[in-house]
């Protein structure tokens, strides 16, 4: 018996899908896919077509959705390079916050004699 998927999700992820690939024609300065971003956005859209989800395996993403949770990820990233605000995941900014030293590593005034 196959799983009932939400059509609205099925109907948002591929116009998602199908924005980016377009993106790929018709821009004026389009974003520079790899070969295998292309390959992932041509599978994603014809498995939407074809089954209403893009995974069968229900370990990977809910039921009702569309997109496994790693294919929403990696399409968030792909839209990020289309858009022209990086490669994808950038490393994270260290905290200003200083560690407080534990409390029995406190300095100690010296006797002054």
């Amino acid at each position: 018996m196959p799983r009932e998927v939400d059509p609205k999700r099925t109907r948002k992820a591929l116009k998602r899908v199908r924005r980016l690939a377009a993106l790929q024609t018709e821009a004026e300065s389009p974003p520079d896919y790899s070969g295998w971003e292309q390959e992932f956005l041509t599978e994603v859209e014809s498995r939407l077509d074809k089954f209403g989800s893009a995974f069968a395996d229900l370990g990977k993403g809910r039921p009702e959705e569309a997109l496994s949770v790693l294919q929403a990820q990696k399409l968030r990233e792909i839209e990020q390079k289309a858009r022209g605000k990086g490669d994808g995941e950038k490393p994270r900014a260290r905290s200003s916050f200083k560690r407080k030293p534990p409390p029995w590593a406190k300095d100690k005034p010296e006797d002054e004699t």
